[in-house]
């Protein structure tokens, strides 16, 4: 059994598949999804969809909860129209978008919903601490801290050693490129912290990004899926 770790796929179905099929992932493999499946990419929903068939085909598939999921939670919880621009500047249009019915109208049934409500903040899996965003180490206990799992930067040099113990804290939220993933990697005893994010979704914006990553846990090893969304 493997255990792989991957985050921000943000709308990009195609690759996240194709990462999938590249790490060969197999029902007695578990998955750790870090969050931010939707917004900015070309098929929100689609992702969400494809979670859905592996849970239900019995593959072992663990989801956690990104911002991105909650500003689509906090832009329908009322009638404040800011909370909704709010969502949709962020990348909520393509999200609509791909929610569209056969008659034009977007629809986002109250599943969608349910899902993005029922996920986790943290799972600790062996030596490691999944999370979406990272810590908050201003406080004794930083998995109290929910707001600082789902939206916090810059808080590597703030991390307690003493608290963390052997443990390693592998996140996403924070697009970096491919080859700054590969130096936080081999620098994981000084730094135990691991930022997967390769900004799969800005494929051609951004130098170096443009990959989804997947950290096997397991074997401690980094694998790289180009961004293959049309």
């Amino acid at each position: 059994m493997r255990k792989f770790a991957i985050s921000d796929i943000h709308g990009c179905r195609k690759s996240f598949e194709a990462l999938l099929d590249k790490i060969a992932f197999a029902q007695s493999d578990e998955l750790y999804l870090l969050g931010d499946y939707i917004d900015r990419g070309p098929d929100s929903k689609g992702v969400i969809d494809f979670i859905w068939r592996l849970q239900e085909s019995d593959y072992q598939v663990y989801c956690l909860k990104g911002n991105h999921e909650e500003l689509m939670l906090t832009a329908f919880e009322d009638d404040e129209d800011y909370k909704m621009n709010h969502w949709l500047m962020n990348g909520g249009v393509p999200t609509i978008q791909s929610f569209v019915t056969e008659d034009g109208k977007p629809d986002i049934p109250d599943a969608y919903f349910k899902f993005a409500e029922s996920l986790e903040y943290y799972f600790e899996v062996d030596e490691f601490i999944l999370v979406h965003a990272g810590l908050n180490f201003k406080i004794p206990n930083p998995l109290t801290d929910e707001v600082s799992m789902l939206w916090i930067r810059d808080w590597y040099e703030r991390i307690d050693q003493k608290w963390l113990g052997d443990r390693v804290i592998v996140h996403g939220h924070t697009p970096i490129a491919k080859e700054e993933i590969e130096s936080q990697f081999v620098k994981l005893k000084k730094m135990p912290a691991l930022d997967i994010d390769a900004g799969c979704v800005y494929a051609g914006k951004r130098p170096g990004m443009g990959y989804l990553c997947a950290f096997d846990l397991s074997d401690r090893v980094l694998h790289f899926q180009k961004n293959v969304e049309d």
